[in-house]
């Protein structure tokens, strides 16, 4: 069986020292990534916490920082409790965003991948559904950095 993974992309007008400060400044990030509070100090092997509000429900998220390359490539897992499936390191997604230069613009590329973990729906609808999220997220990334 192929691994199931999730994938959006955006071309961001603005210079990829710009994309990456939104990356990683938690007042930033607030306000593109589903309003959640980012707890973390960026040096691969730490913990990262998401905590915020999500469709009504509260939310405590969880990882650790997996790749730090400043202006290039983030990469963190991620498990969060309202998928219902338990804490254990299958259940952990991987979440890489990937940063490529284009002149005065940034291709910005996201990649979540291991989306089975202990999630009972269909595949396609899953990628479905957390590629429609990460473009959403994208959309508010680049809102956050084109002035």
């Amino acid at each position: 069986m192929t691994e199931t993974t999730a994938q959006a992309a955006r071309t961001i007008a603005a210079p990829a020292d710009q994309v990456w400060q939104a990356l990683t400044q938690p007042e930033k990030i607030k306000r593109y990534f589903f309003g959640a509070d980012v707890e973390t100090d960026w040096r691969v092997g730490s913990p990262i916490k998401f905590r915020g509000e999500y469709q009504g429900r509260r939310f405590e998220d969880r990882g650790e920082i997996r790749s730090f390359d400043p202006g290039r490539k983030l990469a963190y897992t991620h498990y969060s409790p309202l998928s219902g499936a338990p804490d254990t390191p299958e259940n952990y997604h991987v979440v890489t965003i990937e940063l490529e230069p284009q002149g005065e613009a940034t291709e910005v590329t996201l990649t979540q991948s291991n989306l089975i973990g202990g999630v009972k729906e269909s595949d396609v609808t899953m990628r479905a559904e957390f590629e429609k999220n990460w473009n959403a997220v994208l959309d508010g990334l680049a809102r956050t950095v084109e002035h």
